[in-house]
């Protein structure tokens, strides 16, 4: 005869009970992690769609390296003078604007122009940081020019505000503060460009902060002085100027002690008639025009000095 069952014991059908939910909610779980998975990918493909991407890729030198050299343009006789013209901004940093006309693309092309007519009017040699979208650090573009042993380095960019009619060139050289609160205000959103995410790439020691102190500098200063003045003489009645007089700010791109070196902000392209003059091959050419003859007598100028 068997033993009596165990009032404790439990029929085996009453365990698959117990765990049956728990196997069905398994599915569930899994669809829910999958449709999160395909939604991410799906933002991740319109970002980089839409120009952005979650991980910002910089490609940098070898430690202790030195990004290559732009090949120099113009007669192969090296003691022609050299300008180097930087084109602001570029790769992940399309600097100001929000739409379809971006800095990074204004500034090349102005770029652009302004090499051609110097090739074109002959007699000087001339290099660009970049002829394509590539990013570079603040110090790298002025290196470049330093290592190419540079005559003179012009920085080109353009600029927006909330306010659409602001409007009109300006052009900066270096100093220690700003000459008035929107230039100092431009300088710190131009040395940006050395961050991502809010990072900084670099840092400024003092010294470099202070570049126009000492008096080895000040030929220099002086000699950078002197080409911003030939901007705005030779663009007078050319070209719109926001601000006829010439203006400063501490600009990490111009922070070069023995380099003659300004800042030519081309306009605004917030403001609808910059951003057509800018954007035009018309509005280029005339850059270039007043850019390339205030070059040519910038140098005529310390030939005979």
């Amino acid at each position: 005869m068997s033993p009596p069952a165990s009032p404790l014991a439990k029929p085996p059908l009453a365990g698959v009970i117990r765990v049956l939910p728990v196997l069905l909610l398994v599915p569930a779980v899994l669809g829910v992690y999958a449709a999160m998975v395909a939604v991410d990918r799906a933002s991740e493909a319109a970002g980089r769609a839409r120009g952005r991407e979650y991980v910002v890729r910089l490609p940098l030198p070898a430690a202790g390296g030195q990004i290559g050299l732009p090949p120099i343009a113009g007669p192969l006789d090296a003691s022609r003078p050299l300008v180097v013209i930087d084109a602001g901004h570029g790769g992940h940093d399309p600097g100001a604007g929000t739409g379809a006309v971006r800095e990074k693309d204004v500034t090349l092309a102005l770029a652009a122009a302004l090499r051609s007519r110097l090739l074109a009017d002959g007699g000087i040699r001339v290099a660009l940081t970049r002829s394509d979208d590539r990013y570079l650090m603040l110090a790298e573009r002025a290196g470049i020019a330093r290592r190419l042993n540079a005559d003179l380095f012009i920085s080109v960019h353009a600029d927006s505000a909330e306010n659409t009619a602001a409007s009109g060139a300006t052009v900066y050289t270096l100093s220690d503060r700003g000459s008035n609160e929107a230039a100092a205000r431009l300088a710190a959103a131009e040395n940006r460009a050395d961050s991502v995410n809010g990072v900084r790439l670099t840092e400024q020691s003092d010294t470099v902060s202070a570049i126009l102190v000492d008096l080895s500098q000040r030929e220099t200063a002086a000699k950078s002085q002197d080409f911003a003045q030939l901007m705005l003489r030779e663009g007078a009645g050319r070209l719109h100027f926001r601000e006829r007089g010439l203006q400063s700010a501490a600009f990490v791109v111009l922070k070069s002690a023995d380099l003659p070196s300004v800042l030519f902000e081309a306009g605004y392209i917030s403001n609808p008639e910059d951003e057509a003059a800018l954007t035009s091959a018309e509005g280029r050419d005339t850059f270039a025009s007043v850019a390339a003859r205030a070059i040519r007598i910038y140098f005529a100028r310390q030939l005979a000095g």
